[in-house]
């Protein structure tokens, strides 16, 4: 993409206003915990302290509006606090031109940094280093600046507790999410009916999971519906894809596949029914042609073998999906199979372990907006909402260690290491600290060598715009000198209309403030434009002229904003050259994921499978960091060498079918004690060094070769093989790579004699007939 249509492209999106659900009464609530601030400072200590603790309790709110499974109090607290703090020291250096300027690199490196952490925690720190240039400019003594610390203190705690006292739809976001998982399975149901390789995003249950892992306070308040359905969803999932997949279920067409349709239309309709009353806090109401789906015993005598068992096992876990969502009458699963049809050793239909592993040592930062790998675990199954010997229903128990969410003091050490393992030059997160403390400090100096007054609001804008990636940063800073003009010319005309005093325009700005916390989720530039309204008012409430504001405001916003852009073009931190490195990542935890499940044939555990869960969830995140990596380069002036956007995206896709079929084969995992497959295990160990070797040769600009693969199933073959399931999904594992190697061969295919090209040669030899195509 040409700087032209990056600029373009980022330019739009900066200027988009989207349609998103409002929420009135936690803009209100917000609003009123600013008005309830800013009346007591003004009856109290007058307006300068009013203006500085507006601050407060303004950046206060916003930390409540951020996407994170904390509780909203603990977020309000930790923005004033912190606010405070900042302003105490900023204004204790304020004096000293070359004091201020180390001081205001520190704290701008430092929350750069803190980007490690997770995005809500980089958020406020960022806007803390912003709000601090203006509130160190109030004060007039150590003491005052001390008092107006304390009152910013005391607009987080107001904020805090009117969450407390005021909650509006508790654990609706954790409903959302839980609810948001339940209907993504039934659309993938009902998708697989036409479709029986659909494929299938994870991240609402990646979402799920990471709401589900809670505070030890939230453990002792949560929903009893919020306990298990998640784990059970997990359960569902592959349980779904092998009843449709021809390759292990039953015939594209015949009866056996009109009857998959229904149940699997049954299920889309229960699934959906459960997320409907899980999002509202209401009973389950059950279709009644699903009910009578799932209750027909026609499924014993049409399904046979893996199609029966999946069947069986998809009635048992709808039934306790509903059992957990609340409904008194769940329709029982079909009934045992007849003998004759009983499994073959070596493919009992275990339900796929969902153990979570324990912490890997990453940092338990609050997930980003859209979906970012979540890092924390989340409960192995549907677990009764009571402690060890207590009757059903008598309180919920506090959830596994490995579920708990560290409270904010604990989580500082692991925001540390997050830091400390980012802490090198070719890191974005480093690259974006160090870029935005350069742009802050010669914001600051060119702000304050103009004779306009207010130099502040340059490295203000500066750092707010600046984000780690390139579409954020540029999109951002287009917004904000966009919304800075139509915000400050609204101010201005109603200034010059109105005449506003002191209380009208505490009035006006808590208004806008409001109209912010509404407006902030549908665009940058409309949240922009109500907080430019907001300061000026703030400001005139205190005695500021427009006239002493506005031409500054807009000339140092629009000077920030360039400076923002133009650093990040001298020192970028761009994504495309590390797609290819992103992908091998992938591959890698894919590869470990297929030999974590093809192992567990070889060596046969039932339920518990903590490596393949722990395979699993770092198969996840390899996958949703590939995505938001493509997201970030999408829009980069910067040329994809030696991985075109078509192989990047045929790439993807076959990656996420070898993720699929690893799921189908954990579908069908052997029980503990049956009959283990020796040949799996080999098969396993040569997926591991295959994908390591490939991921190697990936990052290396060269085709992977499975030649090991292909041998470990050619071994397999001569001492036969016990189950057609098992088998044929290690087919598929090899066909998957044979098609992914496909997909990154971009050179040319060799030319026949008579001059027509051909399809490159198998280097490793003929394709394994059992495989997506051949199906």
């Amino acid at each position: 993409m040409t700087w032209l249509r990056a600029l373009k492209e980022t330019a739009r999106a900066g200027l988009t206003v989207e349609r998103k659900r409002l929420e009135p009464l936690v803009a209100l609530r917000g609003a009123a915990g600013l008005a309830v601030v800013i009346g007591l400072s003004l009856t109290l200590f007058g307006p300068a302290v009013a203006a500085s603790s507006a601050f407060g309790a303004f950046q206060a709110a916003i930390a409540t509006f951020q996407r994170s499974w904390r509780p909203r109090p603990e977020l309000a607290l930790a923005s004033g606090t912190s606010l405070a703090v900042s302003t105490f020291l900023g204004y204790l250096t304020g004096s000293h031109l070359l004091l201020f300027l180390a001081l205001l690199c520190l704290w701008t490196f430092l929350a750069g940094m803190s980007w490690a952490a997770g995005p809500t925690v980089g958020i406020i720190a960022s806007s803390n280093v912003a709000i601090m240039l203006v509130t160190v400019t109030i004060p007039t003594s150590v003491a005052a600046a001390a008092g107006h610390a304390a009152m910013m203190i005391v607009g987080g705690c107001v904020q805090a507790g009117l969450v407390i006292l005021f909650p509006v739809r508790r654990w609706g976001a954790h409903r959302d999410a839980l609810a948001d998982a339940l209907a993504a399975e039934a659309d993938y149901a009902r998708r697989l009916r036409h479709d029986p390789v659909a494929p299938f995003d994870p991240e609402p249950l990646m979402a799920a999971r990471d709401a589900a892992t809670i505070t030890a306070r939230q453990a002792r308040t949560r929903p009893a519906e919020l306990h298990g359905a998640r784990g059970v969803a997990e359960r569902i999932r592959p349980v779904l894809a092998s009843l449709a997949d021809p390759a292990v279920g039953v015939p594209a067409e015949g009866k056996e596949r009109d009857r998959v349709r229904e149940l699997l239309a049954a299920a889309g309709a229960v699934l959906d029914a459960a997320a409907r009353a899980i999002r509202h806090g209401e009973p389950v109401k059950i279709p009644p042609e699903a009910e009578a789906a799932l209750r027909t015993p026609d499924t014993g005598a049409i399904l046979t073998g893996p199609a029966y068992r999946a069947a069986t096992r998809l009635g048992a876990l709808l039934k306790d999906v509903l059992e957990t969502a609340g409904t008194s009458n769940p329709p029982t699963p079909p009934s045992p199979p007849p003998p004759a049809e009983s499994a073959p050793p070596g493919s009992a239909p275990a339900e796929p372990a969902v153990v979570d592993p324990p912490p890997t040592g990453r940092a338990p930062a609050d997930p980003p907006p859209t979906p970012a790998p979540p890092t924390e675990s989340a409960p192995p199954k549907a677990a009764p909402a009571t402690t060890p010997g207590a009757a059903p229903g008598t309180g919920p128990a506090a959830p596994p260690a490995a579920l708990l969410r560290p409270t904010l003091f604990a989580l500082v050490p692991a925001a540390i290491r997050a830091v400390r393992g980012e802490l090198r030059h070719e890191s974005p997160i480093t690259r974006h600290a160090i870029r935005v403390t350069a742009v802050a400090a010669a914001g600051y100096l060119l702000g304050h060598s103009l004779p306009l007054g207010h130099g502040y609001w340059a490295p203000m804008a500066s750092v707010m715009v600046m984000r780690p990636d390139f579409s954020q940063t540029y999109s951002r800073a287009v917004a904000r000198f966009g919304g800075t003009l139509v915000g400050v010319a609204l101010a201005t005309g109603l200034v010059q209309l109105a005449h506003p005093g002191t209380g009208l325009s505490a009035a006006l700005a808590v208004l806008c403030a409001g109209m912010m916390y509404l407006l902030m989720r549908t665009g940058q530039v409309a949240a922009q434009a109500c907080v430019a309204a907001y300061v000026v008012f703030l400001l005139g409430m205190g005695g500021q002229q427009w006239t002493q504001t506005v031409p500054e405001r807009v000339v140092l916003t629009l000077l920030g904003g360039v400076l923002a852009m133009i650093a990040y073009a001298l020192y970028p931190a761009w994504e495309t050259p590390r797609l290819r490195t992103r992908l091998a990542d992938w591959l890698i935890a894919d590869g470990r994921y297929a030999a974590a499940v093809v192992d567990r044939y070889a060596h046969p555990a039932g339920k518990a499978c903590p490596d393949v869960r722990e395979a699993l969830l770092a198969a996840r995140d390899a996958r949703v960091a590939w995505q938001e990596a493509v997201d970030r380069a999408k829009n980069e002036p910067v040329r994809h060498r030696g991985l075109s956007r078509a192989a990047a995206a045929d790439a993807e896709e076959t990656l996420a079918q070898l993720g699929r079929v690893a799921m189908l084969m954990e579908a069908h995992l052997p029980e503990r004690g049956d009959t283990p497959v020796p040949a799996a295990a080999r098969l396993a160990e040569a997926l591991r060094k295959s994908t390591e070797q490939g991921a190697k040769a990936l990052r290396e600009r060269r085709v992977p070769k499975w030649a090991a693969v292909r041998a470990a199933l050619d071994e397999w073959d001569g001492e036969g093989v016990p189950d057609r399931v098992v088998r044929r999904g290690a087919g598929l594992l090899l066909e998957t790579l044979d098609e992914l190697s496909d997909a990154l061969d971009t050179s040319p295919p060799p030319m026949l004699v008579d001059g027509t090209s051909t399809k490159r040669p198998d280097d490793d030899g003929p394709r394994n007939p059992e495989g997506p195509a051949a199906r």
